[in-house]
């Protein structure tokens, strides 16, 4: 199964607009561009003039688009630990029991359209749509599922939390740059969770802090740091930066679900993890120039 290629998806929105704006920046136009019916899933370096941040009417940063990873081939894709030395986590010891577990015995919770959660969904290869008003933020992912934000700095986290992939998040604006701290996830040990596309582990204890900006009107960025000192030995920081989509993209219909027909035969673990960081396939698997006769697959004593 592969889960970017879902057995059926159909167009159902294209949001392009930069929200309200308090002020008006030249905005690209879309003139004679017709809807996507499926968005390509990666974006492309953006090389025009820089176009000034939309603003919402509160005068600070609207969110608001279709956004595109941009992909930086030096590191590994899905790997919250693409800036760590050798592209590893800094496990603790439970950490690294934590890890085996999921190695050995969890199916990759997203290949049977269970959600990825966060931190997990901020190092997606698929890319957003954000809808963005003063006082309410709502990630739309290509999993047809969301996560809503509410924006309100008087608002802290309580003291008991119930556990869920998205956790329970409060929200501040720090000058420009929009802050949600986020606890109460799930544990990979004890539900089907994983910290990222690599089947590294997170625990109930962990808190995520995320740093949004938009320092321009094509490119979003992101700086997150994970805090687990039950499964990790310190905090580590994730960045990343997303590209606003083409004219006529935006959000569609994921049927991931029409998909894991076969996913009760998949195995635990995300497969070989390469030297690269990535998850994949055998990496040292050569194929014979000419496909073997029937005589190969013969069962023999």
């Amino acid at each position: 199964m592969n889960k970017f290629q879902p057995a059926s998806i159909v167009f159902l929105l294209a949001v392009t607009a930069g929200g309200a704006l308090a002020q008006a920046p030249a905005q690209p136009s879309l003139a004679g561009k017709p809807p996507e019916d499926t968005p390509s899933i990666g974006g492309k370096p953006y090389t025009g003039p820089v176009v000034a941040t939309p603003l919402g009417l509160d005068g600070k940063p609207d969110f608001t688009g279709f956004w595109k990873g941009l992909r930086d081939k030096t590191k590994p894709g899905g790997n919250l630990g693409k800036d760590e030395p050798n592209f590893i986590l800094p496990f603790s010891e439970q950490g690294k029991r934590a890890l085996l577990h999921s190695l050995n015995h969890t199916v990759d919770p997203e290949a049977q359209c269970i959600l990825g959660g966060i931190p997990r969904h901020n190092g997606s290869g698929l890319p957003f749509e954000v809808l963005h008003t003063p006082q309410r933020l709502s990630f739309n992912y290509l999993y047809n599922t969301h996560r809503l934000i509410t924006i309100d700095s008087s608002r802290k986290l309580p003291a008991q939390l119930r556990s869920s992939y998205f956790g329970t998040s409060v929200s501040r604006w720090e000058g420009d740059t929009l802050v949600i701290e986020t606890a109460g996830l799930r544990d990979s040990t004890d539900e089907r969770i994983w910290l990222d596309e690599n089947a590294n582990p997170t625990s109930s204890a962990t808190t995520v802090v995320e740093r949004w900006t938009r320092p321009d009107f094509h490119h979003l960025r992101l700086e997150m740091t994970v805090t687990d000192l039950r499964y990790y030995s310190r905090p580590f920081t994730f960045k990343r930066t997303w590209v606003y989509g083409a004219p006529g993209e935006g959000a569609v219909e994921y049927a991931c679900n029409e998909a894991n027909i076969s996913s009760a035969e998949i195995g635990p673990g995300p497969g070989p993890i390469g030297p690269d960081g990535n998850r994949g396939f055998a990496y040292e698997v050569t194929l014979p120039a000419e496909p073997p006769g029937p005589e190969a697959y013969e069962t023999r004593p």
